[in-house]
């Protein structure tokens, strides 16, 4: 069959077609997203770089879908050298189409899912190029049994013990190590997550131990690959051997595969002692002389805010207040969400409340609600009111008693927001706040609480007050952003764990 722009462009109005045929939720469960032409072209050259020209291909897809990868397969190599192709396909919606639409080729597709098919059993029969782009499933949407059967299958096949917090992505690769013919070629297009998350600690392991880990390269997050799934891409290359001594691993990042934005060498040894992929290539802060380099953890305890369960009940106006007659003992001055706090200080009045044009007060009372509706009824009222609404019955409002009372944050002089981007007005995606105020803050935020040392060097010096925040200032946007972790669209989040291994530059008089 030769496979013109017009074979290409049939494929891709019946994707288009039987995508529209689903509803995003149904793809979503099932982690559908199909690869676009120009990217599975991009890999496809690249592969055809990488492997021998002398060497006939047994071609493997486990996730086919209609064929994206597989028609770029047919139009980058010459017919002549494909042997063999075979494709896995768990929906019949889209593997009933791809079984038509490729009839006249050497495909074999088999409609079923690969996580359970039977790996072949000798080297003729397995693959020696293998390029993927596996459902996009969190565990979320896998039941425990399910969750269960793919870490056993996976121990099985790698000897690794992936968590049950992996994605399904991470099972697929694995599972595929069953299917590879040595020195299989392998090119596996997924989230770049695995590259900073605790559950991706073990496939890092698989790509350093088990195979020989070639290149990776990461897509810039602005540049989503998926229109209609925001997760940030990352092209995996790697070849079924044991790596060599002193191995070095080509890191690459933006533009495009053939034309990155960034190149660069990194030993396996590196690689090991690297807790963040993503941080690779990042240059830290210069060191200045004045003053001393401390990981965050060591300064302060980062929490996250407060999560009330349900903030338009909990945080109220000055006018819903006054309304209530709510007295002041149950009111506690809290931070409006970043996108409405327009300063990065807070000034303070007599009272403790932070001077904003958002005045916002938390509703926290630990009094049994028969002594509420006594002493106070109309503020007895507007909690009769939350357990007529179902606010009561939340998660996290049914598991506190009283369930109108909160968790304990109190306000700090430190906070960082929690997530944000780097396309804003102020073109950073985290902002460091100095709170003169008693305000709390809510879940949207990290609050910093100085430790023991420097919360007595703060007593002792006001003016260390504004060096420190200056020092959190100071911390670069890259590593920051290499610390925390990133979705499509250039969405950056930061977890208290990720904020405290950022390094602040501090004063030595500190």
């Amino acid at each position: 069959m030769n496979i013109t722009k017009a074979t290409e462009q049939t494929r891709l109005l019946r994707q288009l077609q039987l995508d529209e045929a689903k509803t995003k939720i149904e793809r979503n469960k099932l982690g559908q997203f199909a690869t676009p032409t120009d990217l599975a072209s991009d890999i496809l050259k690249y592969a055809l770089k990488l492997f021998p020209a002398h060497r006939k291909i047994q071609f493997l897809d486990p996730a086919f879908g209609t064929g994206s990868f597989y028609s770029a397969l047919l139009r980058e190599f010459t017919p002549l050298q494909i042997a063999s192709a075979v494709g896995y396909e768990i929906d019949p919606h889209y593997g009933s189409e791809a079984i038509s639409l490729w009839r006249n080729t050497p495909l074999k597709l088999n409609i079923t899912d690969f996580t359970q098919a039977t790996s072949p059993q000798t080297d003729a029969e397995k693959a020696n190029l293998i390029i993927c782009n596996p459902p996009y499933v969190r565990h979320h949407h896998l039941s425990q049994v399910e969750k269960q059967r793919l870490q056993n299958k996976t121990l099985e096949i790698t000897g690794i013990k992936l968590s049950q917090l992996a994605s399904i992505y991470c099972h697929f690769l694995c599972i595929a190590d069953a299917w590879m013919a040595d020195n299989c070629l392998a090119g596996w297009l997924i989230p770049s997550g695995f590259m900073d998350v605790n559950y991706g600690q073990k496939l890092r392991e698989y790509l350093l131990n088990r195979v020989t880990l070639l290149r990776i390269h990461q897509f810039h997050p602005h540049d989503v690959q998926f229109a209609d799934a925001l997760c940030t891409s990352a092209v995996v290359w790697f070849k079924k051997a044991l790596p060599p001594a002193n191995h070095h691993i080509e890191f690459s990042y933006g533009g495009s595969l053939a034309t990155p934005n960034e190149r660069k060498l990194v030993t396996c040894e590196v690689l090991r002692s690297t807790a963040k992929w993503t941080k690779i290539g990042i240059i830290s802060n210069q060191v200045n002389s004045n003053s001393q380099q401390l990981p965050l953890k060591d300064l302060f305890t980062i929490k996250r805010g407060l999560a009330t369960g349900a903030n338009d009940f909990f945080v109220l106006t000055p006018e819903q207040v006054a309304a209530y007659q709510i007295p002041t003992e149950f009111l506690k001055p809290i931070l409006p969400s970043p996108r409405y706090l327009t300063v990065d200080e807070i000034a303070t009045d007599s009272m403790g409340h932070p001077i904003l044009e958002q005045q916002l007060f938390l509703l926290d009372c630990n009094l049994p609600l028969s002594e509420v509706e006594s002493k106070h009824p109309l503020l007895g009222k507007y909690l009769q009111k939350g357990v007529e609404n179902g606010i009561s019955d939340r998660y996290l409002c049914k598991h506190r008693s009283p369930w109108y009372a909160q968790e304990n944050r109190p306000p700090s002089p430190f906070l960082c927001t929690y997530m944000g981007r780097q396309d804003t007005k102020r073109g950073r995606p985290f902002r460091f706040i100095l709170n003169h105020s008693q305000a709390t803050a809510t879940n949207v935020y990290l609050i910093l609480y100085p430790k023991p040392i420097l919360s007595k060097a703060l007593a002792q010096n006001s003016q260390l007050l504004e060096l420190v925040w200056q020092a959190l200032n100071q911390i670069s946007d890259e590593m920051l952003m290499g610390e925390g972790r990133v979705y499509g669209g250039g969405l950056y989040k930061l977890e208290p764990k990720e904020l405290g291994n950022a390094i602040a530059s501090i004063p030595l008089s500190f």
